[in-house]
């Protein structure tokens, strides 16, 4: 037996960031919650991917960073900001077409999981973003006027970001291309290095899509219409307008739609408490059931056995689906997820399209991160829970680092990964090899490898031909999608 299958969380969206400074991105397998909201008709909003092939390769006109003066509260940085957006309405740009954000620092640190349920009357597009404590390199430092640079020295690390609204959004039914790629660039800057965008992408676009999943379609991107960056010791509230008008978005139309959002904005924000819920499960169901699950595992097991199949490692996926006997805000769940060090080892991250529900996850795992020609991933199998005390737990390690199951099902992860990589690299280097990584309640494998690109390729082709790894798909990548298409049991269907 060559690898066995592995159960896993949904692997239905991989989400991350997309940034302009350096030409970088972070990406990262999510585990799914899914989280329901009465629907409204969306306020005005621009789809990037609708515009011409020829508008979808040029940037737009304008790409523009303003930041106002500090001030010590979020209710003055709104009267700051609503001043001016009106005074910004009576002096429109000649461009057609454009990106400007606004920005005032706040002499105060405000939780952005906080700010945001300070929001969760309002039935617009959400985002949030919370960094690993040991991957700084993703929010680079910001100084006291909200510009980015590389230097801690009289600067604070960007913690994490909460957005509401969208300045501009990008979503297709068909699969995540180049041109759509580049349809998200054109509005990105190293100029504007906090202009961002924030989505995720379809494991699988070619399977059906349930009811759940339609409004995120086969990708789902935003850029905020107004962003609260929570940062080291202070914070800063900003407001971004996009206009294009060869997607039917004139200047006018998109400083009216930014209005209207910030009239519906509470600038009171109150802290919340790291609580459970006070609710109950009244049902739960587990999608496929244990029968069919069982079933599902040995088809793999017999494939992998086969003398002339080429599977190797198969990842097969499991849906619980809870009811509970009350709403529960989706950002009630990311304030539980960040108690005690799960906030440090791990991204927590918040998608929700307008009328859609909510797509929230908590994952150690970064695909890969890029700074100008530096290339890094990581390589993350095999799973022990943590031990309950010292002894304990350095058994549980020792299993794992002995265990040849483990030990086989981690090689073909990075080994596949190494292999992506050095089709892009000019060199490659895997350290360390092997160890442990302890997060607070489990421990994996771990492995961290590094290259250095041979040109600045598009971080469309990395993301393309790293996503799905072995760890959430199987190996080789391909056959392992075809097993999956054909034998698991969709939980991805009405």
């Amino acid at each position: 037996m060559a690898a066995s299958a592995a159960g896993a969380a949904s692997r239905q969206f991989l989400t991350g960031l997309i940034d302009p400074n350096q030409r970088k991105c972070s990406s990262s397998s999510q585990t799914l919650r899914f989280f329901c909201r009465r629907y409204q008709p969306c306020i005005m909003s621009m789809n990037g991917c609708k515009g011409s092939d020829q508008a979808g390769l040029l940037p737009v006109e304008t790409i523009e960073t303003r930041s106002l003066s500090p001030v010590p509260s979020p209710a003055l940085a709104m009267d700051r900001l609503n001043s001016a957006i009106y005074q910004f309405k009576s002096e429109p740009p000649a461009s057609a077409s454009g990106i400007i954000r606004l920005q005032v620092p706040i002499q105060q640190q405000i939780d952005a999981i906080d700010w945001l349920h300070a929001q969760n009357n309002l039935l617009l597009s959400r985002c949030f973003f919370s960094n690993r404590s040991d991957s700084s390199d993703i929010f680079h430092s910001v100084d006291g006027n909200g510009n980015r640079n590389g230097s801690p020295k009289g600067a604070s690390s960007l913690v994490s970001v909460a957005g509401v609204g969208s300045a501009v959004f990008f979503r297709r039914m068909d699969p995540f291309s180049y041109s759509d790629w580049k349809s998200i660039r054109r509005f990105l800057s190293d100029t504007s290095p906090l202009i961002r965008a924030y989505g995720g992408v379809r494991f699988d676009a070619r399977s059906n899509m349930s009811s759940e999943w339609e409004r995120f379609g086969s990708f789902y991107f935003m850029v905020p219409q107004v962003e609260l960056d929570e940062l080291e010791g202070s914070s800063m509230l900003a407001t971004t307008v996009a206009w294009d008008e060869s997607l039917s978005l004139p200047w006018e139309m998109a400083i009216d739609a930014l209005q209207t959002t910030m009239r519906q904005l509470s600038s009171f924000v109150v802290n919340m408490r790291n609580e459970r819920p006070k609710t109950f499960v009244v049902s739960k169901t587990d999608v496929p059931s244990k029968t069919y699950w069982e079933l599902a595992v040995n088809r793999a097991l017999q494939q992998i056995d086969r003398s002339n199949s080429e599977l190797t490692k198969v990842v097969l996926a499991r849906s619980s689906r809870v009811v509970t006997a009350n709403d529960i805000a989706p950002t009630t769940w990311l304030k539980c997820l960040q108690v005690g060090k799960s906030k440090d080892n791990a991204y927590q991250f918040c998608l929700q399209p307008p009328n859609a529900p909510a797509f929230i996850g908590n994952t150690p795992e970064q695909l890969f991160h890029r700074k100008c020609l530096g290339l890094s991933s990581e390589a993350l199998a095999g799973t022990r829970a943590r031990g309950g005390s010292m002894a304990q737990d350095l058994q549980a390690e020792l299993d794992l680092l002995s265990s040849p199951k483990d030990h086989l099902e981690f090689t073909i992860v990075r080994e596949s990964i190494r292999k992506k990589l050095e089709a892009v690299c000019s060199s490659v280097m895997v350290e360390p090899k092997k160890v442990i990584k302890k997060l607070p309640r489990i421990q994996h494998l771990y492995a961290q490898l590094t290259g250095r690109l041979k040109c600045e390729d598009d971080e469309f082709v990395i993301l393309a031909s790293l996503h799905p790894t072995p760890a959430v798909c199987g190996s080789p990548r391909e056959e392992a999608r075809v097993f999956i298409a054909e034998n698991d049991v969709q939980f991805d269907l009405p």
